[in-house]
């Protein structure tokens, strides 16, 4: 994937800054830097960048003592192929326990006509699609105030009904305010919402960079699910990135290969399966250890919170 990613454009790391977010950036890389509560010790991340070279890590130690880091999550926008295994194999990381972001994601070719996309969706999506257009659902791209507020209040409204964790409210709104600005040539965020009955039913934030379209965030409400307005939704913001001229949507995260049907994200999962995309598999999350004595502390500490998150 040569491709840049959303979370390594500059334009994230000036919103990841405006949230009080450290950002450093080394050549064409940017990671972040967490404070650790109540510690002196901070971690470092970095998402989706190039697979790393021994360079690199090099760079990133340094980096990582200068900040009192305890490690820097790395989670490459590599695809998992047996050279990609093999070249990260000697670079002394670890596998991470807590990946941040998705392994699999679906990603869908948007150079297919329009017929031949509609071809390879499920049959279920297709007949959905359909209930949607009958019923009279209308999506629109609407980057307004109003429209963002209802982004904001279907958001809580999933996070609740959903039991997930979800970022703050002036996250996202931060987010917005700087992504929803046209930015030559980088990172644009675009508001799509989909109405019935005069009702803000789904609303859905996606990025464009590159020849790439994403999803990133995604709201709905429990009103008239019957009328399937979320997939009228996708299928309009597939056309959108074809009007655009896209190459690929990249859906953002996915389960694996043989999803446990009893897992809260396989809707996510079999929703987006049904558009016919990809399943990708990157080559996952790493931990490059800085400072090992209280790497090993702090995975235990990890663990139990965890333990206590998952129980609430």
């Amino acid at each position: 994937m040569k491709n840049i990613h959303p979370l390594q454009s500059k334009e994230w790391g000036k919103f990841r800054e405006k949230t009080g977010v450290k950002v450093v950036r080394i050549n064409d890389l940017q990671l972040t830097i967490h404070p650790i509560p109540h510690t002196k010790y901070t971690i470092g991340y970095l998402p989706r960048g190039p697979l790393p070279t021994k360079e690199i890590i090099h760079e990133l130690i340094q980096i990582g003592k200068s900040e009192n880091c305890i490690l820097i999550q790395l989670e490459p926008n590599v695809i998992d192929t047996e050279d990609s295994k093999a070249e990260i194999k000697n670079l002394g990381l670890i596998s991470a326990a807590h990946p941040l972001l998705t392994k699999y994601t679906f990603i869908l070719d948007l150079t297919k006509s329009e017929e031949e996309l509609l071809k390879n969706m499920h049959p279920k999506t297709r007949y959905n699609i359909r209930v949607a257009e009958k019923k009279g659902v209308k999506i629109t791209e609407d980057n307004s105030s109003k429209s963002f507020e209802a982004y904001l209040k279907l958001t809580k409204e999933t996070t609740t009904r959903q039991k997930f964790y979800a970022h703050s409210e002036n996250y996202h709104r931060l987010m917005w305010e700087t992504l929803k600005t046209e930015n030559d040539n980088g990172l644009t965020a675009h508001l799509f919402t989909a109405i019935y009955n005069n009702e803000i039913l789904v609303a859905w934030i996606v990025f464009v960079l590159g020849d790439t379209l994403y999803y990133p965030y995604g709201a709905s409400s429990s009103n008239y699910r019957e009328v399937m307005a979320s997939n009228l939704m996708m299928w309009e913001v597939i056309k959108f990135g074809k009007k655009l001229g896209l190459k690929q949507f990249d859906m953002w995260g996915a389960m694996g290969p043989n999803p446990d049907t009893k897992d809260p994200w396989y809707g996510f999962h079999r929703f987006k399966e049904g558009y016919g995309g990809k399943l990708t598999e990157f080559i996952g999350s790493f931990d490059l250890v800085i400072n090992r004595k209280m790497y090993i502390a702090y995975q235990i500490l990890d663990k139990l919170r965890w333990t206590i998150l998952k129980s609430k």
